[in-house]
Formats: C-alpha cells, sequence, structure tokens
C-alpha cells in the first residue's frame, strides 16, 4: 500500500512537471523571438516574456479557426485542447509557492538573526469588459479558473479615456507604481470592447547581498565602444557558471535558490549581436542547470525603465495577422463573444511595459502587458582559484525561475547608467 502511494505521488510530480514544462518552453520561445524583432542598435531592453504570455493565452482562450491556429504557432502553444492554460495555472502556482517559501526561510533566519527579506511577486491578471456586451459564459469561466481573472465591467463607449485611467491606474496599483501609463493616450477608444491585462510585481533579494563598501567606479565599454567608469558591485562566491563558444553564462541565485538572475557575457567588448544570434530557447533551459564554480564577479548596478512597447505590429512581423484583422474581415475570437459578420472582436493592439532595478541588495522588477480588443466591422571541474568575471561591456540577462526554466523577464543591458 505505501508503495502505490508513493508511485502515485511520483506521478503526480511528474504530471505537474510537465504540465509547467509547456508553459515554460513557450514563455522563453515567445521571449527570444521577441527579443530578436525588439533588440535594435544600441538600446537596453527589458521585457517579461511571461506578462506577455500570461496575457495572450487568455486571448487565446477565446481564438478559433484560422486566428486560433495562427496564435498557436506563434505563441508556440498546442492548437488544441486546454493543456496550456493548465500549464499557465500550474506555472504560476509554482511561483506562487516559491515566494512562499522564501517567506518561511527567511522567517526562520530572522529568528537566528540572519536575514529576514524573502522574495516578493505578485501576479495579477484581469479582464476589463464593456458592460452589457455578449461574452460567453465557458470563456469567462475558463479565465478565471486558469488565470484567476475575474471580469470587471466598465464603459469604454461612454468614456474610453475614463477607462483608460482606470486601467492604469490598476496596474500600477499592482505594481506597487513602477509601472504608470501603460495604455498610452488614444490606446483605448470608444469601439473597445475588451482589455486582458497582466501585472507582475518582483522583490527578489540575493541569496547573498554584495558588500556595498566594496563597489566602486570601474570601466564599462558602453554601446561596445569607449569606457565609461559606472558604479560596480563585486563580490566572490559560488555561482552557477558555464564558457560557451563565444560569451560565459553566470547565474545569481536569489533568496531561496529557485529563482536566479543569468548573465549571458560576450567574449568581445562589441560580441553583443553575435552573441544575440545565438540566443534560443534551448540555451536558456540550459542556464537552469549551470554547475556551481568559485566566481569573482564584478557587475554594474543598473536601472531600465523603457517606455511602453506597443507589440502590436512585432507580433504580425512573427506571423500573427488574423487576430488583428489583417485581412479585414478575418478575426475569429467566436469563443470570447459570438462572431456576427458585421460585429466581431478582434484585437486593435497589445501594450507591454516595463521596470528593472539590480544593486546590492538584489532586483526589483515589474511588468505589465494589457491586450486591447475592438468592435470590429467589416559541467567544468572547480578550479583552485575563483574564475574571474568582469561584466564591463554589453550583456544579456534574464530572470529566471530555476525549476521550470521560464524566464520571467529577458532583456540587455548596453549602457548602464
Amino acid at each position: 500500500m505505501k508503495l502505490s502511494c508513493v508511485l502515485l505521488f511520483a506521478l503526480a510530480l511528474s504530471l505537474n512537471a510537465a504540465e509547467v514544462d509547456m508553459a515554460a518552453r513557450a514563455t522563453n520561445e515567445i521571449g527570444v523571438d521577441l527579443h530578436h524583432q525588439l533588440a535594435h542598435g544600441d538600446e537596453n531592453l527589458c521585457l517579461s516574456p511571461y506578462s506577455i504570455q500570461s496575457a495572450l493565452a487568455m486571448t487565446f482562450a477565446g481564438a478559433d479557426g484560422d486566428t486560433r491556429t495562427e496564435m498557436a504557432r506563434v505563441l508556440h502553444f498546442p492548437n488544441d485542447g486546454d493543456a496550456i492554460h493548465a500549464s499557465f495555472n500550474s506555472l504560476q502556482q509554482s511561483l506562487n509557492e516559491m515566494a512562499k517559501t522564501t517567506a518561511r526561510i527567511a522567517e526562520e533566519s530572522k529568528k537566528r538573526g540572519g536575514p529576514s527579506e524573502p522574495i516578493t511577486l505578485s501576479i495579477a491578471n484581469r479582464l476589463f469588459a464593456q458592460a452589457g456586451y455578449d461574452f460567453r459564459e465557458p470563456f469567462q469561466k475558463l479565465v478565471k479558473e486558469f488565470y484567476g481573472a475575474p471580469f470587471e465591467p466598465i464603459d469604454f463607449k461612454k468614456d474610453p479615456e475614463a477607462a483608460r485611467v482606470h486601467i492604469n491606474k490598476w496596474v500600477a496599483g499592482q505594481t506597487r507604481d513602477k509601472i504608470r501609463d501603460l495604455i498610452p493616450a488614444d490606446g483605448i477608444k470608444k469601439d473597445t470592447r475588451l482589455v486582458l491585462a497582466n501585472a507582475l510585481y518582483l522583490n527578489a533579494p540575493w541569496a547573498s547581498e554584495f558588500n556595498g563598501a566594496l563597489t566602486k567606479p570601474k570601466p564599462f565599454h558602453v554601446h561596445g565602444g569607449a569606457a565609461v567608469d559606472v558604479p560596480t558591485m563585486n563580490t566572490v562566491k559560488q555561482f552557477g557558471y558555464a564558457k560557451r563558444d563565444g560569451f560565459t553564462a553566470v547565474a545569481l541565485p536569489y533568496a531561496g535558490d529557485e529563482l536566479q538572475f543569468v548573465i549571458l557575457l560576450p567574449d568581445q567588448v562589441n560580441g553583443l549581436g553575435k552573441a544575440e544570434s545565438k540566443l534560443n530557447a534551448e540555451m536558456l533551459a540550459q542556464c537552469a542547470k549551470l554547475q556551481p564554480q568559485d566566481v569573482d564577479l564584478e557587475l554594474p548596478k543598473f536601472k531600465i525603465e523603457p517606455p511602453t512597447i506597443p507589440l502590436g505590429e512585432t507580433l504580425q512581423a512573427l506571423g500573427m495577422k488574423t487576430a488583428f484583422d489583417v485581412p479585414q474581415g478575418s478575426a475569429n475570437f467566436d469563443k470570447i463573444s459570438p462572431r456576427k459578420p458585421d460585429s466581431y472582436l478582434a484585437i486593435s493592439n497589445v501594450f507591454h511595459k516595463t521596470f528593472i532595478a539590480v544593486d546590492e541588495k538584489g532586483t526589483e522588477a515589474a511588468a505589465a502587458t494589457a491586450v486591447v480588443m475592438l468592435e470590429a466591422t467589416a559541467r567544468l571541474e572547480k578550479p583552485k582559484e575563483p574564475i574571474h568575471v568582469r561584466v564591463d561591456r554589453p550583456f544579456l540577462y534574464a530572470i529566471q525561475h530555476a525549476p521550470s526554466g521560464a524566464c520571467i523577464f529577458i532583456g540587455r543591458v548596453t549602457d548602464p547608467r
């Protein structure tokens, strides 16, 4: 009897891991795709593929026909069944459990006089829906069950600007005021019928803080060119480490060791583009399993607050056209609301905004994504000495949930100032 229980428990764990893996893999795939599309010139970049996928997965739940097929291909989702929704639900539960675990660890540490800051993680989904519009009940139940997303009635027809302000205020509240004005002026119109929103806030202390007294101005080759002194942290610790063709990977754990900050540092001062050309989901998956090495790490402090990124054209360039009603009359979201020949839903745009700050204590980051829908007509040996890794040139980074491999954030730093 005991053996049967153990086997059943092991099977349950295996199934849960498989569920999480589907969402994690799709999240990393779209993160890589969008990074390749948006990493232009010398700009810093910060994306939250998890936030983007969460909002688009809710939208995908209402897609049908060719629109569903296209979205599945671009978002790396299976085309049939609700497996992807169960997977995102399992991944969110895993992330929430991670935060709870660090809270328990912090409480025990506090009793012993040690560090006592847990990871703070807040993930919220909500659908702002036109009051009185004919939304299908099964769709409402699905997003509530798998994404915890309630429907909030709102009147876009009467006052679209008031609706925009209200949604942006909700996002700001969910992200500790780090994401303001997610939806820009004119992002909501009188014909808007539904906004599917995800908001994410993360405050993650390092497993072992950097000593602030060791932070000194050190050269950083801004944009891969001339060196400029920037505040640079320094520590010698065991970190996940691997040397690859053209770049070095280092992973710094946050409290609880399930979340980590991954650095992909090009070998050459101007090697960012070459490293980005090699960036893929498999590489990110391998970063979740780096072997620990003694590393003497120099890492610049940085804060990135990019403006809202409209992702509509980017997603269309990746092949998601009919969702945006291209060509006219092709959008099919019949599972959200009954599609009529002269009145149907289509995506008008997808807005995404992020914030990230890395310092001696850890990382604070936030992200929000809004899908706006309108009513349309027509392993290495351990060395004796620590490996010196000096992050003094443009690099790639990710905030990764190591058990699943899912990247909550991904981006590049070309100028940490």
